[in-house]
């Protein structure tokens, strides 16, 4: 019997020790050694968690908006003081080195903060005397039980694109994070608890597909939140539409970066290494494509390799730059695209499986990779590879870099290099893409904008955060009033209070 330790459940305000007897390994990618299992749910945890949070929301949704603000606040200070230990935990089971890990809670906390100002985008509108004696008004009100569902690469961030903004508006939550990582999300629902979060509020149901289906089918949870890979989001989209529900299902990308021939050569070989390799590849909004506008492909490529050549790939606990992926699985498959491009015809310009690491033996290692005249018909060009492999592609226009990116499945980020501001205003009325950089690489906005993109990288209308956020977790209601006689309430010359 396995003596390693088991991420629980969450569920009422406590951790769940579950009894279905499955579990998941969890792994410490820089060591590639199991350090702990996760348990993976049945059917009885899923409608318990469901149905706590189910009982916790009629008292959550008549919570002032004051009370609410009160605790996100709280949350936010917490975080703020202690994300250092969330850091150190997103480290130990994702790979990505510290200071990454420290940049995806600062970028979750943005939202955090969107939240603790919600009651400014939860107000209505009023119409005095619309007919006469008759008033018109509009409110927005909470859904129910909302489900999250994350991915692996952002165990802290993609949460917080969702939860706090659903608890601010008045929903209960139930989390399913990715069974890689999933310890974030406990020490995420103890800091909640500490912050004063009523029991039932914030659930965290651990487990694999028969989690996530318990979520999508089941009628007392309201909407669905998702991020992850092209095909589960489209899953994810019909599946819970079909039973009803509203979907949020933000997909894969395969990001392009179009560089023009008077762009800043530096800034743009020093924003293809942090885009491509940053968290070793393993994020949605990288960029895994370099359109290079003839001929800026031969002296670009020689400031990438020059910079390639400084970074250390190793354990993210020690000082290195990158660390490893998440498993030996994801590892295998991303290097098999290097096996792919050359097969292909391509140009490995230096091929990351062949570097020294700063770390264990064991560890799930993958240098970064740099891979030129990739053809578009490659699954090295169209496939989405998660992983610290960047192509070049050399193109000898404007306009035929504009043509191959709209012609491209996804539509997630791109990013254009110039110093000509006429093309850069022409490329973002003119991209197909829901998010756009004007050098910038990853162009990820602001927690009071929106995020998500188009085509096959959204399913559902809304997109995460930002006023469209707010919208997703909320209904409106317009009410047409007449009040023939006035009340009184009594004199009451104090402040209200909550």
């Amino acid at each position: 019997m396995s003596q390693l330790p088991v991420v629980s459940h969450w569920i009422d305000g406590a951790e769940c020790p579950s009894t279905s007897g499955r579990t998941a390994p969890v792994y410490d990618p820089a060591l590639g050694e199991i350090t702990k299992e996760v348990a993976l749910a049945n059917q009885a945890e899923i409608t318990a968690a469901i149905a706590s949070a189910k009982a916790a929301f009629p008292a959550w949704r008549d919570a002032s908006l004051a009370k609410r603000q009160q605790i996100i606040f709280k949350f936010r200070e917490l975080l703020n003081e202690r994300k250092g230990e969330l850091a150190e935990i997103i480290t130990s089971e994702h790979g990505k080195v510290l200071s990454d890990a420290m940049g995806e809670i600062t970028r979750g906390q943005e939202v955090v903060e969107f939240a603790c100002g919600l009651n400014q985008m939860l107000k209505g509108e009023y119409s005095e005397n619309a007919s006469t004696g008759v008033d018109v008004y509009s409110t927005r009100q909470p859904l129910g039980v909302v489900g999250v569902i994350s991915p692996f690469n952002f165990p802290a961030m993609v949460p917080m694109w969702f939860f706090p903004v659903a608890i601010a508006a008045g929903n209960t939550v139930v989390l399913k994070p990715s069974e890689k990582d999933p310890s974030a999300a406990l020490w995420i629902a103890q800091l909640l608890k500490e912050a004063g979060l009523p029991d039932g509020v914030f659930n965290v149901l651990n487990g694999d597909k028969e989690a996530v289906d318990g979520l999508l089918e089941h009628p007392d949870v309201q909407a669905i939140s998702f991020v992850g890979s092209t095909p589960i989001a489209q899953y994810i989209y019909e599946t819970a539409a079909k039973n009803g529900k509203r979907v949020q299902a933000l997909g894969g990308a395969k990001n392009h970066m179009l560089v023009l021939p008077d762009a800043d050569l530096d800034l743009v070989a020093d924003s293809a290494i942090n885009a491509g390799f940053g968290s070793a590849g393993e994020r949605c909004m990288a960029i895994s494509v370099v359109v290079a506008v003839e001929p800026v492909a031969d002296p670009l490529i020689e400031k990438i390799v020059e910079r390639m050549g400084k970074l250390t790939t190793g354990d993210g606990r020690r000082n290195c730059d990158m660390g490893p992926l998440v498993t030996q699985v994801h590892r295998d498959k991303v290097a098999s695209y290097i096996d792919i491009a050359i097969a292909d015809g391509a140009t490995v310009v230096h091929d990351g499986r062949n570097d020294t690491f700063d770390g264990a033996e064991n560890g799930f290692w993958l240098g970064p990779t740099l891979i030129d005249n990739v053809p578009t018909t490659s699954k090295v060009y169209t496939e989405e590879i998660f992983g610290p492999v960047l192509s070049i592609v050399r193109v000898k226009s404007y306009d035929e870099g504009v043509e191959l990116i709209n012609n491209g499945a996804f539509g997630n980020g791109t990013a254009i290099f110039t110093n000509d501001g006429g093309a850069a205003r022409r490329f973002q009325n003119e991209i197909e893409v829901g998010m756009i950089g004007i050098n910038v690489p990853i162009p990820v906005p602001v927690a009071y904008y929106s995020f998500g993109g188009w085509k096959n990288s959204l399913f559902g209308d809304t997109k995460a955060h930002g006023a469209e956020g707010v919208h997703f977790f909320t209904r409106g209601k317009a009410i047409t009033s007449r009040w023939l006689d006035p009340s009184h309430g009594g004199i009451n010359l104090g402040f209200p209070q909550n």
